[in-house]
């Protein structure tokens, strides 16, 4: 593995524990979108604030990494996906800063109104931020992304392999989280909630199989680059996805929800893993190559040296934070 590889494969680790870590966050959202009535739904929410209150700020570290690495490894690259995909950019973003101010809003609302309204943002947030992150997505790995900066700012984003794209990421972050939750919910001993979440994440896992072979079809048409590479080397890594997710959904048919949690981060990590080795070497699918477009070396070694200290500062106490939290030990009032 040359320095360029070795940067790029760094950069891509962020994004597969973005897409784990904030993901269960955002499906987080989303099940309180849909929880119901503040009576009626007061329970999960309740759960849900336990769940990701000490963690879902930390999580934004490992989309902040991302950027940083695209921006300063690829910068020709990170030009270009910032001119051509800027709404679906700027509409996360917006989603992430919402959904961030809902989410603290709502515990210090001088009403039941205010916290209804902040609550809102907070559960719509979640639901469009995955949304339009998987759009982008879609409109790298269809090849809309040009290298000449005349992308279209619209079709770019609005396309048959963006909206599958932004669909499943809604979809899995929601079954992420619903696990998750499940597992939650039994070891605080709400064996009630844990029984219904189980049963709905039953169900949005099956969807989310459903829409996943739904999408072959367009997949192959409007991404056919990725399509190929996908059916071929990284077809591996999208059959352990597809174990993954199987097993998934058998250990939650047998109540056996602490396992089922490995197995979920399993079938999603491995699916985005899989998109990254059927991607490559293209940053820009049939637009930019990896090795073209680095920057210089000195630059590369900086990002590579700050990476090995950043793993030494800020990964040891994300764990143990993320420990604490699975322990029951913060964010219990």
């Amino acid at each position: 593995m040359n320095l360029v590889d070795l940067v790029a494969a760094i950069m891509f680790l962020g994004v597969v524990l973005y897409a784990i870590f904030a993901g269960a966050d955002f499906g987080s959202g989303v099940w309180d979108l849909v929880a119901g009535s503040a009576e009626r739904g007061g329970r999960l929410r309740r759960l849900i604030d336990h769940a990701i209150g000490p963690v879902w700020e930390a999580n934004h570290v490992w989309l902040i990494f991302v950027l940083v690495f695209l921006w300063t490894g690829f910068p020709d690259a990170f030009a270009q996906l910032m001119r051509t995909l800027a709404i679906p950019f700027w509409l996360a973003g917006l989603g992430i800063v919402l959904r961030g101010a809902g989410f603290a809003f709502r515990k210090f609302s001088p009403s039941v109104a205010w916290a209804r309204v902040a609550g809102g943002l907070f559960a719509a947030s979640s639901l469009i931020t995955p949304f339009f992150l998987g759009a982008i997505a879609g409109g790298v790995a269809s090849g809309r992304v040009p290298a000449d900066g005349t992308g279209d700012l619209w079709t770019s984003w609005l396309n048959p392999t963006s909206v599958l794209g932004g669909v499943l990421a809604v979809l899995t972050c929601t079954f992420l989280a619903g696990v998750f939750l499940a597992a939650d919910a039994a070891g605080l001993g709400a064996l009630d909630l844990a029984e219904a979440l189980r049963r709905r994440s039953l169900f949005v896992g099956a969807l989310t199989g459903v829409v996943a072979l739904a999408g072959i079809a367009p997949l192959a048409a409007d991404a056919e680059t990725l399509f190929d590479r996908l059916a071929s080397r990284g077809l591996p890594l999208v059959a352990v996805s597809a174990v993954g997710g199987i097993v998934t959904l058998v250990l939650l048919n047998a109540d056996r929800l602490r396992e089922a949690r490995a197995s979920a981060v399993v079938a999603v990590g491995s699916i985005v893993v899989g998109w990254g080795v059927a991607q490559y070497p293209w940053i820009l699918v049939d637009e930019m190559r990896i090795d073209a477009v680095a920057t210089e070396s000195a630059t590369l070694w900086g990002l590579v040296v700050a990476f090995g200290i950043a793993s030494v500062l800020v990964v040891p106490p994300l764990v143990f934070l993320l420990y604490l939290a699975d322990r029951n030990r913060v964010g219990v009032e």
